[in-house]
């Protein structure tokens, strides 16, 4: 039975492997991965096999030449050694025709004539001849020449008279090619070397004639080319075969004479219907050619074990890179799986699992485009919150954030154009459902507006004021027109339209146009700090706050804090805008330390500085201040005055956040629900939800910590484990479906902080807190 079980394991096992294998898109990646690999492996196996066939090709020529140069010096040396035999005959005082001749000294002769003989070992006989006589000499004695060439030696090649002709004749070393020569009756193969006497002689007297067999000069051949499989040539200077040595089939006659034509060098031909590798070699001595011919295939008989070698470790490597390739495509697919699951737990039908897509790349394609076209329903609203946001807060540091502004077309290439706010409010008069009607068109009108002539851009958000409307805009600054001329073109063009399309009739402020988009706030607190300048001009007038400053009438003379600054330091503080209200500090301190002023009027001007921030804070409620006025107005340095107002800008700051939340006591309640809602969303961030509710990151991290007790993170971790602990207790489903319904991908990342949250791992949790376990543990109690 538990062989039984053990089996159904083992097959239950495959099969699941097998179902993962089956993935097209696996087995797709694996193949490419395969062919990656195999592709490149096999090109350089080829050419490693055939450079080692080259090279082992080019070493066994190399060595055929060395052996064949040796062959010639060998060679040569005998036919050297044969031709200083010439001359000692030709100079020996006993071999002249008078002393061979002589009955008493002939015997002489002949005995020198034996000496002669045996200082060579490839001589089989040696004969002297005179000219025109019918008698030749040897070391058997005088004999006739007709029995000589008729009895003695009878050659196959050439009759006895061209023989003669040539002993006659004969005015520099002649070698008869080698032919068979019946000799006493038995056939031999042999070489005759003529050589006159005296040598290099024009009118030589005699001939010395060498009989040699061939078999001494091939013996010669075989026993330096050692091993050699192939055949072995000599060639006269006149392109004569002297001798061969064939270890092979026989050259056809037309072939031998392509070899005897051959330069020195090695040659590669088809010879006798097959390749061959061919030696040849020139003697400076006497004009011989040396050839050697080698079948090719040898080379590659001689490469077996290379062959062998290659295969094998080809065929490793192959086994190897395949199973790496199954590897890396199933490492490379994991994400694409997780992503798979992660995509189904996410979504809320089933379509995409029922309809019949070819591969997961199609299925992950439907989902990103389903999930795009819920994307473009939400883009309004991102783009409203990114708004929103760079109106109250600027352009934050988050590149997700950025993207998203990037995104939502906000943004212009970098240095490309300048950015400035508009604010349009309504008089209060204006009430009613005609009027709410009304703001509502504008609203629809002003969210996106292109204006093409002007090279600008406007959209156009709602806040808080429900009678105030504000408009990012977005401009190329014109190379004809300056750009405060644009400006307020662009501005009479909203104007127009407004009024064009409603009754009502808004009071504008205008901010300063900035380079950079994370000044946006700035110019949002300008448009603000303009606006409240709309009583004295009435409805429908238009404030720019570049014109704020003909508002003060400060004596030429006499430097003093402009207005225009007064007001943008009132606004930001009143916004609640703490880095542009320290800005605003700095720039103004900066100011009046690059003036020379007199300690009375220095004193006046940061009294009345601190006078305009003590304004604000009264109106906040922050009556409290009033206590610290000795503290805030006793400074010695105006690095000191920077530092106290910088202290009293953050309390006014603070106070108007607590201001907005007493007003809006549920927003941490209503963004706790949220959290509580969605922590299961792995994309949920603090900087996310600033956006979403359109406050500043630092103050919802503060805020959530002060509701919680807890950072944003760790609540949100806190929350996920508060989950699994519940499903690992309350339901049976597999842990990495529990992780990941939590907002978890890293599931071994997870257990390890499992374990060190709770002291086990999630399977040892569920297993020593479930029912039964508990049960078990009471009644044993």
């Amino acid at each position: 039975m538990p062989k039984l079980t053990y089996k159904s394991t083992s097959l239950s096992r495959a099969k699941k492997n097998w179902n993962h294998m089956k993935s097209s898109l696996l087995l797709k990646y694996a193949l490419s991965y395969i062919l990656i690999f195999l592709i490149p492996l096999t090109g350089v196996t080829v050419f490693v096999y055939e450079n080692a066939v080259n090279s082992l090709r080019s070493e066994i020529e190399q060595s055929n030449v060395n052996q064949l140069n040796q062959v010639k010096m060998t060679i040569d040396d005998r036919m050297r050694e044969l031709q200083e035999i010439a001359s000692k005959i030709a100079y020996d005082e006993h071999l002249t025709p008078y002393m061979v001749r002589h009955p008493y000294y002939g015997w002489e002769a002949i005995r020198q004539l034996s000496t002669y003989k045996a200082n060579s070992s490839i001589l089989e006989d040696l004969f002297l001849y005179f000219h025109d006589d019918s008698t030749i000499y040897s070391s058997r004695g005088l004999t006739d020449v007709d029995v000589v060439f008729n009895q003695t030696y009878q050659f196959k090649n050439g009759s006895k008279e061209d023989l003669l002709r040539d002993l006659n004749e004969a005015t520099h070393p002649v070698m008869r090619p080698a032919e068979q020569v019946n000799v006493n009756y038995r056939k031999e193969s042999m070489l005759t070397l003529l050589v006159p006497i005296m040598p290099n002689d024009p009118f030589p007297y005699g001939t010395v004639v060498y009989l040699m067999e061939e078999s001494k000069l091939t013996g010669v051949m075989d026993s330096i080319l050692n091993e050699f499989s192939g055949s072995s040539y000599i060639f006269d200077q006149d392109g004569k075969m002297l001798t061969s040595n064939n270890h092979g089939a026989t050259m056809p006659q037309d072939e031998l004479s392509v070899l005897s034509a051959l330069q020195p060098g090695i040659h590669n031909l088809t010879l006798n219907n097959e390749k061959q590798s061919v030696v040849a070699v020139l003697s400076q001595e006497n004009g011989w050619t040396y050839v050697t011919a080698m079948p090719s295939h040898q080379f590659f008989s001689r490469v077996v074990h290379i062959q062998t070698l290659i295969l094998l470790v080809f065929s490793i490597v192959v086994l190897t890179g395949i199973a790496a390739a199954m590897l890396l495509a199933k490492r490379q697919y994991h994400p694409i799986k997780d992503l798979m699951e992660f995509a189904r737990l996410k979504s809320k039908s089933t379509a995409l699992d029922s309809a019949k897509i070819s591969n997961e790349w199609d299925w992950i394609k439907q989902t990103i485009h389903d999930y795009n076209a819920r994307i473009d329903i939400q883009e309004p609203y991102v783009r409203n919150q990114c708004l929103l946001l760079l109106l109250k807060h600027g352009k934050p540091d988050d590149p997700e954030i950025e993207q998203l502004i990037l995104g939502a077309g906000l943004e212009l290439p970098q240095g490309q154009g300048l950015y400035f706010s508009v604010i349009l409010a309504w008089n209060a008069s204006y009430a009613g459902e005609n009027a709410r009607h009304e703001r509502q068109q504008m609203q629809e009108l002003l969210h996106e507006l292109e204006l093409p002539d002007l090279q600008a851009q406007v959209y156009g958000i709602e806040f808080s004021p429900s009678e105030q409307f504000a408009l990012m805009v977005s401009l190329v600054p014109s190379e004809t027109a300056a750009l405060q001329q644009q400006i307020e073109q662009i501005v009479e063009t909203v104007k127009l339209m407004v009024i064009e399309n409603s009754q009502l009739m808004p009071s504008i402020g205008v901010g300063t146009a900035y380079e950079n988009l994370a000044e946006l706030n700035q110019s949002f607190i300008e448009a603000a700090t303009a606006l409240e300048f709309r009583l004295a001009g009435g409805n429908g007038h238009v404030t720019y706050f570049e014109h704020l400053a003909e508002l003060s009438s400060p004596d030429a003379e006499t430097f003093w804090i402009s207005k225009k600054s007064l007001l943008k330091l009132e606004q930001s503080l009143k916004q609640g805008n703490e880095s542009v209200a320290r800005q605003m500090i700095s720039s103004i301190i900066s100011d009046i330390k690059n003036e020379s002023l007199s300690v009375p009027l220095l004193r006046c001007i940061c009294y009345d500085l601190l006078n305009a921030m003590l304004r604000v804070a009264s109106e906040m409620g922050m009556h409290s201040v009033i206590q610290h006025i000795s503290s805030l107005a006793s400074f010695d340095t105006l690095d000191d005055t920077e530092q106290k107002l910088n202290g009293l800008a953050e309390q006014i700051c603070a106070q108007v956040e607590r201001n907005t939340e007493t007003e809006q006591h549920s927003l941490m309640d209503d963004i706790v629900a949220y959290v509580d809602q969605q922590y299961a969303d792995y994309t949920l961030s603090l900087e996310h939800i600033a956006l979403k509710y359109s406050i500043s990151t630092s103050y919802l991290s503060r805020s959530f910590k002060e509701k919680t007790g807890l950072n944003f993170s760790q609540y949100i971790s806190r929350c996920r484990m508060d989950e699994v602990i519940r499903l690992l207790l309350a339901t049976d489903a597999p842990l990495k479906d529990i992780i990941e319904r939590v907002g978890y991908l890293d599931t071994p990342n997870f257990i390890r902080k499992f374990k060190k949250e709770t002291g086990f791992t999630p399977g040892q949790y569920r297993k020593l807190n479930a029912p039964e376990a508990t049960s078990a543990k009471e009644n044993a109690l």
